[in-house]
């Protein structure tokens, strides 16, 4: 892999970050990036979308949500949403996004980023655990909380 860098989520990336493929069975644990566009416009003081590039090529996206006056603690600083093309994934593409974020959450004075998944054999619990979430805590859904300490 090239040098990974951020850029903002744009009409110019939209299209890639929508074509990203996944792996066989993940399409179940994720929503489509332009889903945060629409997010974008709904509260765009608390939305952060970004692609992640591998030169010019989208490798991933990442959408965080920066609401320090969210009723919900984990919805504070959080990671809403990650996708990594599958022959991009295991390469370091979605730690780099995830610790990104993290930089930005710190910047903003939050000293903990959250993330909340659907448990499952092809979902993402093992991502966040790798990248140093641990579970703190579960929905009424069943879905874990998981919160990396910055």
């Amino acid at each position: 892999m090239a040098e990974l860098r951020l850029e903002e989520l744009s009409a110019k990336t939209i299209v890639a970050a929508n074509s990203l493929t996944l792996r066989r069975g993940q399409e179940h644990y994720v929503t489509p990036p332009s889903y945060a566009i629409a997010d974008a416009y709904i509260n765009p003081a608390t939305t952060w979308p970004r692609v992640v590039l591998d030169g010019d090529t989208v490798v991933g996206f990442i959408r965080g949500n920066f609401d320090p006056d969210a009723e919900q603690e984990e919805l504070r600083s959080c990671v809403w949403r990650v996708n990594v093309a599958a022959d991009a994934q295991g390469s370091g593409v979605g730690r780099f996004a995830v610790w990104a974020l993290a930089e930005e959450a710190r910047s903003r004075g939050f000293t903990r980023l959250t993330a909340i998944w659907e448990p499952g054999e092809e979902g993402p619990e093992q991502f966040f655990l790798r990248t140093g979430f641990k579970v703190v805590g579960e929905t009424q859904y069943g879905e874990k909380i998981g919160a990396l300490e910055l």
